[in-house]
């Protein structure tokens, strides 16, 4: 009668390691994945800094024209500098 119940131990250790071993193997998979959110956010920081650093100013043969890079890059910082300048004053004017 022990052997019996020793051996029904033995077989749950053995599933539960199993399902322990297969657990661990999931969860390394998905950290080698980028998650959705994850990776659309990081998609969309990257292209916005590729946008104000001007990195689309160039020709299609990737000629640089270094004073339209710097016009983009300047143009951009302040339409952002604008743009959060009339947030910060419709906000005062009337959320306040």
């Amino acid at each position: 009668m022990l052997a019996a119940v020793t051996d029904d131990r033995d077989t749950g250790y053995a599933r539960d390691e199993a399902r322990r071993r297969e657990a661990l193997k999931t969860l390394d998979a998905l950290r080698g994945s980028d998650p959705v959110a994850g990776s659309a956010l990081g998609r969309a920081a990257r292209r916005a800094s590729g946008h104000f650093a001007g990195r689309d100013a160039g020709e299609p043969d990737h000629s640089r024209d270094l004073i339209e890079l710097w016009g983009r890059r300047i143009g951009r910082a302040l339409s952002l500098l604008a743009f959060v300048a009339l947030a910060i004053y419709l906000y005062a004017t009337y959320l306040r």
